[in-house]
């Protein structure tokens, strides 16, 4: 582990560092085993070593990126949407895979707890289509995109600090009748 040992030569401190570095855990195996190999250079270990948190990295960055479907039958691709803990911020892509347009088929992807669901549903249908179906100043709803018909595509990005990981959160689509079926979980995993 002679790379280690510029920063120290506990091997305790050295393994701190891998995990800290490395969350995954067969990455984690990866470089242990680039490590003990004997037959690479000091250089060849760091080079795969430095590619390796770099992978780790995008990885990690990624965790904290969601895209999810909707079509034209009112469905979401997925159920449940989970992000760890760590995320700041999240990035929900949402795509239409169908072809009506939005005043026919549209659909938005609205982030609230569990049990304001409905209400805010119900109170979104007065607010209208120029408003995504979202009442002006609705402090339950925690992040919204706009409406999107077919072939179209939208994006929102929204700060997950201070929400419980304990809590209960749905995601759903607010365009009217449309919440009752297009729904599903929202987890932030501790």
């Amino acid at each position: 582990m002679e790379i280690f040992n510029l920063f120290t030569t506990d091997y305790h401190s050295q393994l701190a560092i891998i995990v800290l570095v490395f969350p995954n855990f067969a990455q984690r195996l990866q470089v242990l085993t680039i490590l003990k190999g004997n037959n690479m250079t000091n250089f060849t270990k760091m080079i795969a070593i430095m590619a390796l948190t770099l992978t780790s990295l995008h990885a990690q960055a990624n965790e904290c990126e969601l895209t999810i479907t909707a079509n034209d039958a009112m469905q979401f691709d997925k159920k449940t949407l989970s992000v760890p803990a760590t995320c700041k911020e999240v990035t929900l892509n949402l795509k239409h895979s169908g072809n009506l347009p939005k005043t026919a088929m549209g659909h938005n992807w609205v982030l609230s707890t569990a049990e304001n669901v409905q209400a805010i549903a119900t109170d979104g249908m007065s607010a209208g289509a120029d408003k995504s179906y979202i009442k002006a100043g609705d402090e339950r709803v925690l992040a919204y995109t706009d409406v999107i018909g077919g072939g179209g595509a939208t994006s929102i990005t929204f700060s997950i600090e201070g929400l419980d990981s304990t809590a209960a959160y749905r995601f759903f689509c607010s365009f009217p009748g449309h919440w009752a079926i297009m729904q599903g979980s929202f987890v932030i995993e501790a």
